[in-house]
C-alpha cells in the first residue's frame, strides 16, 4: 500500500517561498512509469495542478505558475518537495501530493491519481 504524507510549515508570510515536501512509503518514486504531482485546492475552489516530478526525475509545471515553481527530490530518502517563490495570500489552500500511473493529461482530474496525500493547509499571511 503505497502512501503519501506532505509536511512543511503552515504559515508563510508574503514575498517568502513555500516549501513542502511529500514523503513516500511502500513504493519507490523511481519505479517507472509513475508520476508524482502537487496539487492545490483554494478556499471554495476547485483543484489546480501545479506540477509534476517523473521516476526519471524530468519535472513539468503549469504554465500558470512556472515562473514561481520547483519541484526537486531526494530519492535517498523517498521523498519530493514543491517550493512556491514570492507567494501572495491568493496562494492560501490545501497542498496534497498524489500518484499517477503515467503523465497526468489534465492534471486537475482527482481521477487520475491513484494514491494522494491526505493534505496540508497552508496559509499566507503577515
Amino acid at each position: 500500500q503505497v502512501q503519501l504524507q506532505e509536511s512543511g510549515p503552515g504559515l508563510v508570510k508574503p514575498s517568502q517561498t513555500l516549501s513542502l515536501t511529500c514523503t513516500v512509503s511502500g513504493g519507490s518514486i523511481t519505479t517507472s512509469a509513475y508520476y508524482w504531482s502537487w496539487i492545490r485546492q483554494p478556499p471554495g475552489k476547485g483543484l489546480e495542478w501545479m506540477g509534476v516530478i517523473a521516476y526519471d526525475g524530468s519535472t513539468y509545471y503549469s504554465p500558470s505558475l512556472r515562473s514561481r515553481t520547483s519541484i526537486s527530490r531526494d530519492t535517498s530518502k523517498n521523498q519530493f518537495s514543491l517550493q512556491l517563490r514570492s507567494v501572495t495570500p491568493e496562494d492560501t489552500a490545501v497542498y496534497y501530493c498524489a500518484r499517477s500511473d503515467g503523465y497526468p493529461q489534465t492534471g486537475d482530474n482527482r481521477y487520475e491519481y491513484d494514491y494522494w496525500g491526505q493534505g496540508t493547509q497552508v496559509t499566507v499571511s503577515s
